[in-house]
Formats: structure tokens, C-alpha cells, sequence
């Protein structure tokens, strides 16, 4: 039982992907744009800079980490060793 609900937390496909990296991006930008009104100038902009940036870091993390796992997935199905 505890499988089940556990692989409702996986992200299967890219298009899985993409809709977390939307909702994280959602999030950045609404912290971005509390920081600007916060610290304005400089220090808001670079702010708002940090929490985009970081989106963009951890999309392309979690689009790596789907496409290994499929190709993992893929060569165990060959019976390939994993490269």
C-alpha cells in the first residue's frame, strides 16, 4: 500500500516535468516580486534574479534526472548494463 501512494511522488515523464518546473517557477516569481517591492533597487532585482536562476538550475537537474532514469529503465529491459 505504502508502494502505491509512494509512486504517486515520482515523476514519470517530461511532461510530469515540465508541470513541476511550472509550479516552481510560478512560486519564484511570486517571491521575486516580493523581494522587488521589499528591497527595491539593486538588491531586489538580484534577488528576483536568484529565485528565476534557481528554477532554471533545478528544471535542468530534473529533466537530466528523467531522462537517466528512463535510459536506465530502457537498457535493463535489454539486459545492457547501465552506462
Amino acid at each position: 500500500m505504502l508502494r502505491k501512494i509512494g509512486r504517486l511522488f515520482v515523476i514519470k515523464t517530461r511532461f510530469e516535468a515540465f508541470v513541476i518546473i511550472y509550479a516552481l517557477a510560478l512560486g519564484a516569481t511570486a517571491r521575486g516580486s516580493q523581494y522587488i517591492t521589499e528591497y527595491p533597487g539593486w538588491g531586489g532585482k538580484l534577488l528576483f534574479l536568484a529565485t528565476t536562476g534557481a528554477v532554471f538550475l533545478g528544471g535542468a537537474k530534473i529533466l537530466d534526472a528523467v531522462r537517466y532514469e528512463r535510459e536506465r529503465n530502457e537498457s535493463e529491459l535489454l539486459g545492457n548494463e547501465p552506462t
